[in-house]
């Protein structure tokens, strides 16, 4: 668990990367500067931590390309405070970030395995989360809505209803929507029933998985 001079140095370097591919927002860049990212990362990779790649985890799944966390982060534009939702807890390298920003980060994680790992894992490195799920991501988290903003980290097929439901009037839903590639996707709730929709490009995630709990 070290963290030295030199990690910083590489995490100066990343984030100016991540500035040359056009992410402006100084706080998301601070925070890829502050969390040390070859911590989420199976030892094997270490070397490479720095660089602007994603990497295989537990379970199948990946930990994102930094600049994908950038620019999720980015789109988002989380307030201090603001309640954020997130889909797909992975690595927790994604929910770091969010913490830096400043929300209350509710997240939620199919993958058993992955789930008990990093929720025991961030509180080591000083992330908490308000709360670590178990649980279906398209159900979302009733019980806590609404929510200012939602996140989503791995590529649904559809957009599921229950996520849109559970936004604040004003509030954001950010996924990556289809099979294979997906486009990144923005809900704006404006009313009740009213979305506004944007498309943002094409990424590559790993699938949402469903109806496992």
């Amino acid at each position: 668990m070290r963290d030295t001079t030199k990690h910083q140095g590489l995490r100066n370097q990343l984030a100016n990367v991540l500035q040359a591919k056009g992410i402006t927002d100084e706080n998301v860049l601070n925070a890829v500067r502050k969390i040390p990212r070859h911590l989420f990362i199976d030892s094997s990779f270490v070397d490479h931590a720095y660089q602007d790649k994603a990497f295989p985890i537990a379970a199948n799944q990946t930990i994102s390309h930094p600049y994908t966390v950038a620019f999720q982060s980015e789109v988002l534009a989380v307030k201090p405070g603001e309640k954020v939702l997130e889909i797909g807890t992975g690595s927790g390298y994604q929910t770091a970030v969010l913490l830096e920003l400043k929300a209350q980060v509710y997240t939620i994680e199919r993958q058993h395995e992955l789930f008990k790992k990093t929720s025991l894992f961030l509180p080591k490195i000083g992330y908490r989360p308000k709360r670590f799920i178990f649980g279906d991501g398209y159900k979302g988290l009733p019980e806590q809505a609404p929510f200012d903003k939602i996140i989503v980290t791995a590529g649904a097929p559809y957009v599921p209803n229950p996520l849109l439901a559970q936004l604040k009037i004003g509030g954001k839903l950010l996924i990556p929507v289809g099979d294979g590639e997906q486009v990144m996707t923005l809900f704006i709730r404006k009313s009740a029933k009213e979305f506004e929709k944007h498309e943002l490009g094409d990424f590559r995630f790993v699938p949402m998985l469903e109806e496992k709990n």
